[in-house]
Parts: structure tokens; C-alpha cells; sequence
């Protein structure tokens, strides 16, 4: 499990410093797209199940990028 932690640190450390910014931009861009395609398919209700988790996870890349 542990190894796993440090892989996942690392690669997130590597993205951090990528000075490509616009290729990192379009994966954000791309990741709300499909999150939106999930959204209409298993419905737009923010209150239980999967809308829930969807808003969640979209409310926290939100509140993580810069104004």
C-alpha cells in the first residue's frame, strides 16, 4: 500500500512542476466534459448516489484551481 502512496505522490509532484500547462489544462477540461456525459446519463439529481459523489468530486477540482 505503501508504494502505491509514494507512486501516486511522485506522479502528482511531476504534474505539479509540468510546465505544460495548457496540456494539463485540457485533461481538466476533458475530465468535466466527461463528468458531464456521466451527469445527463445517470441523471442530473445532486442529492443521493451517483450525482452526489459527481458534485462532490467536481466541487473540490473547483475549489483546488486558481481564480
Amino acid at each position: 500500500m505503501l508504494k502505491y502512496y509514494i507512486k501516486t505522490t511522485e506522479a502528482l509532484k511531476q504534474l505539479r512542476a509540468d510546465k505544460k500547462g495548457v496540456v494539463s489544462f485540457e485533461y481538466i477540461i476533458v475530465a468535466a466534459c466527461v463528468v458531464a456525459a456521466v451527469a445527463a446519463v445517470f441523471s442530473t439529481d445532486t442529492t443521493v448516489g451517483i450525482g452526489k459523489a459527481l458534485k462532490a468530486g467536481l466541487d473540490a477540482i473547483i475549489a483546488k484551481l486558481p481564480a
